[in-house]
């Protein structure tokens, strides 16, 4: 079971979710606002985060960039906002999920089990250490080299390249990208995937080029030959 950090300044949402969680057998430790998120993840371990966007003191994106810097924790975002503006920049800043308000606890609770249960399984890969070019990858680790300098990669977008990688010159499309790296009927479109590989491109500098675009079908990962 989960360790979830519940992060909403609404107690009624807070007591909501707990109630759900804790009834599927999750720890809940709950947050008022994104400053106080902050300070109890750098004391404690989370498995998740459920964290709302419009808070006082400190905003839900500013918190998960701010706990990204130390902390490798999945995090699902609550809005009361349903615009795609929204919806992409929480994914560039690093959140695993959206979910708008009013929401279902139980939809919510099963998207947290499919987050918490996708991201021990990425935690658990193998430990070899492999190479692409310019690329160096630690899958154990979590760790992404350019050149040997590390390079700092949101989880989703840490995700998707080992992803990429892991089906090295196969076609995939961005379909396939969302159901295996987001691992559920994703809400939203294709773009997702579009604004998550821009991003990623840019991490890669010099070798941006080795995520190929495929017109009218998605995309693939592709080491040049020398």
């Amino acid at each position: 079971m989960a360790h979830i950090l519940i992060v909403d300044d609404e107690q009624m949402i807070r007591k909501g979710l707990r109630e759900y969680a804790e009834f599927g057998g999750h720890t809940v430790t709950e947050a008022c606002d994104g400053m106080m998120a902050v300070n109890l993840c750098k004391d404690q371990d989370f498995d998740i985060i459920i964290m709302d966007i419009m808070m006082p003191k400190l905003d839900g994106f500013s918190a998960c960039k701010e706990i990204r810097k130390t902390k490798d924790i999945p995090v699902l975002m609550l809005s009361a906002r349903g615009e795609e503006y929204d919806k992409l920049f929480g994914f560039t800043v690093g959140i695993d999920d959206y979910v708008v308000k009013p929401f279902s606890p139980k939809e919510v609770m099963a998207r947290v089990n499919v987050i918490v249960s996708r991201h021990k399984g990425m935690v658990k890969e193998t430990n070899e250490k492999s190479v692409y070019g310019g690329i160096e990858i630690d899958f154990a680790g979590r760790n992404v080299l350019i050149d040997g300098t590390k390079v700092e990669l949101t989880l989703k977008e840490m995700d998707l390249l080992f992803y990429l990688i892991k089906n090295q010159n196969i076609a995939l499309s961005r379909d396939k990208i969302l159901n295996e790296v987001w691992g559920y009927d994703f809400y939203g479109d294709d773009r997702t995937v579009d604004t998550h590989i821009k991003t990623l491109r840019s991490s890669l500098s010099a070798y941006k080029d080795y995520i190929v675009t495929l017109r009218g079908v998605g995309y693939k990962f592709e080491v040049p030959k020398e």
